[in-house]
């Protein structure tokens, strides 16, 4: 689905085809007729809008000619319906600057990009196409941010659960956790190496301009704070993760342990049935007070064993 828009009154307005300074937002479903036919109009290399769809594609920047291409990653919901698959993922996002144009591919629908078309984000005008990229490069950092807070919400909300029980499914979400905040450090730091070689080379253009030179510059900072949060996110959640093995194990032993304490406690009556259930004399067997004998000497024996585990603190 490609879309046309343009700013007009402080308001994102559609367009039923480009014009000069416009915003063409490509968005999926799409053909690859379509990634050609936009090739051609706007005189794009065609691995620009392809090379945007990989998942696995880092975080660069490339210039061909009059054409800019600036890939960066941002975080989106994982549809992937299962139990020990991540909260979030990262995908591409392509911004392609053309001489009259610019141009936003994404294999998957984002937030990013969906909150300027809702006009959900001030200050920015598709036609001051540096502004707008850094707009882009800002609501990225804001959504990784937000994305964190509510890793962190739901990652301190299964850790009480997981005092009052230890479950597996418990377990499995903090993995899934783990894996999302994984993915988070990984694209930020691409992200933030790329925005520092574009600030370094002035590959935006923009150095003349303090204004937005600033600007960039407090967008690197967000970002070096959202990796800095994403990796003691990673660090608490690793320690917690080690923590739960450590308790799950040692209240594992704890139970064999008393276990075993038991078995060796009830083994002393049948021991003490099984001596004198052979051919041997028992005490008082003519007074038929055996029974009563063989009782409380094997409660004694076993009363002395259960004081020697108290004293012990086996128990």
């Amino acid at each position: 689905m490609i879309q046309y828009y343009i700013k007009k009154d402080g308001q994102m307005e559609s367009l039923p085809q480009a014009e000069a300074g416009c915003w063409i937002n490509i968005s999926p479903p799409f053909t690859n007729e379509e990634l050609e036919e936009v090739s051609a109009t706007y005189d794009i290399p065609l691995d620009f809008l392809t090379d945007s769809l990989d998942v696995d594609e880092r975080s660069r920047y490339e210039k061909e000619e009059d054409v800019r291409l600036i890939v960066i990653n941002a975080p989106i919901k994982n549809d992937f319906q299962s139990e020990i698959a991540s909260n979030y993922v990262t995908i591409p996002i392509g911004i392609i600057l053309t001489v009259d144009h610019i141009v936003t591919i994404s294999s998957h629908g984002n937030v990013v990009l969906n909150s300027f078309v809702k006009n959900a984000v001030k200050h920015f005008d598709p036609s001051n196409e540096c502004q707008f990229v850094l707009k882009i490069f800002e609501q990225t950092v804001f959504h990784y941010l937000r994305c964190l807070k509510q890793l962190n919400l739901k990652r301190n909300l299964i850790e009480q659960e997981l005092y009052d029980s230890s479950r597996s499914k418990d377990l499995k979400e903090l993995l899934s956790i783990e894996k999302s905040l994984v993915f988070f450090v990984n694209s930020l730091s691409s992200n933030e190496l790329l925005k520092m070689k574009m600030k370094r080379t002035d590959f935006l253009r923009i150095q003349q301009d303090e204004d937005l030179t600033d600007f960039f510059e407090d967008i690197i900072i967000d970002n070096s704070q959202a990796l800095e949060m994403a990796n003691v996110y990673t660090n608490i959640l690793n320690g917690t993760m080690d923590a739960y093995s450590s308790i799950i194990s040692n209240n594992l032993n704890k139970v064999i342990q008393r276990l075993t304490l038991v078995t060796i406690i009830l083994m002393v009556p049948t021991l003490v049935a099984s001596f004198f259930g052979m051919n041997v004399p028992v005490p008082f067997e003519k007074t038929n007070s055996a029974f009563l004998f063989i009782i409380i000497v094997s409660a004694v024996i076993s009363l002395l064993i259960v004081w020697y585990f108290q004293r012990k603190r086996m128990f």
